[in-house]
């Protein structure tokens, strides 16, 4: 059986940016060991299967380890394959996935996603998760299946080296560190680790601003940001909270297409 397979940069200008995601187009989905078998093949953070539905698609996410419950940088490429190979006819997109209905709406080359908003709860720091990350911050907050840990500035963003085995061992599917930022042209800055699902470092990762932006918005006292995810491939995102939605916009450049043999 051969499938369509694009490989997409997504939440970037140029290519060799952002984050890579692989996204494969079905039209029904295949087991779901053949679908976690083609994600670790490809060994990029996530691979998006979708299928067509009545009011447009199903979309799953695969890390090379585990299945997701909601990917951004995955969903923003997905979009960008279906608004421009496959040349769908609106100008909004909606995906049934298992975080419930996403849009994701294009406007000219930048493309937004339309995504729930996750609550915050400050907790302590669970034992390991400190000397894991080598670098105590100023605030910890569980967001929904996430750390997210608040520091001081970006150089304390920029210099932490964490210990990954370390942190495999937590129980949660990955650590969001951020501050604000040193550009006036940025509020924040953040970046994301998650061992745990076979992802060391993610270069960009959409779902993390679902908790960034409410943390944000309620600590600088704003709706609309501007934000960089300084990981080394760098990724841009202009993110906005409305009620109980966070949109997040970005770019995306087609870097492959092909075809798999399975």
């Amino acid at each position: 059986m051969q499938l369509a397979i694009y490989q997409v940069d997504a939440f970037t200008k140029k290519l060799f940016g952002g984050n890579p995601a692989a996204v494969v187009p079905l039209k029904e989905w295949l087991p779901e060991a053949l679908m976690q078998k083609i994600a670790l093949e490809n060994n990029l953070s996530e691979t998006a299967f979708f299928v067509p539905t009545a009011s447009g698609f199903h979309i799953r996410w695969f890390t090379p380890a585990a299945e997701v419950a909601l990917c951004g940088h995955a969903t923003l490429a997905t979009a960008y394959v279906v608004f421009n190979i496959m040349k769908y006819p609106s100008d909004t997109i909606l995906f049934d996935s298992k975080s419930g209905i996403l849009k994701v709406k294009k406007t000219d080359s930048l493309l937004e996603l339309d995504f729930p908003a996750q609550d915050l709860t400050q907790v302590d720091a669970p034992d390991g998760l400190i000397d894991g990350i080598g670098k105590t911050p100023k605030e910890v907050y569980k967001a929904g299946d996430d750390y997210l840990l608040v520091y001081e500035s970006q150089k304390d963003i920029e210099s932490i080296s964490p210990n990954f085995s370390a942190l495999k061992a937590l129980k949660t599917r990955g650590i969001i560190v951020s501050a604000k930022a040193r550009s006036k042209n940025l509020d924040f800055v953040c970046r994301f680790f998650a061992p745990a699902v076979g992802i060391d470092e993610d270069p960009v990762t959409g779902s993390a601003f679902t908790k960034l932006i409410p943390y944000w918005a309620d600590k600088l006292e704003k709706t609309s940001f501007e934000a960089e995810q300084i990981s080394a491939r760098k990724g841009s995102l202009s993110c906005k909270l409305a009620g109980k939605r966070v949109l997040i916009a970005g770019h995306a450049k087609l870097y492959l297409k092909g075809k798999i043999q399975v």
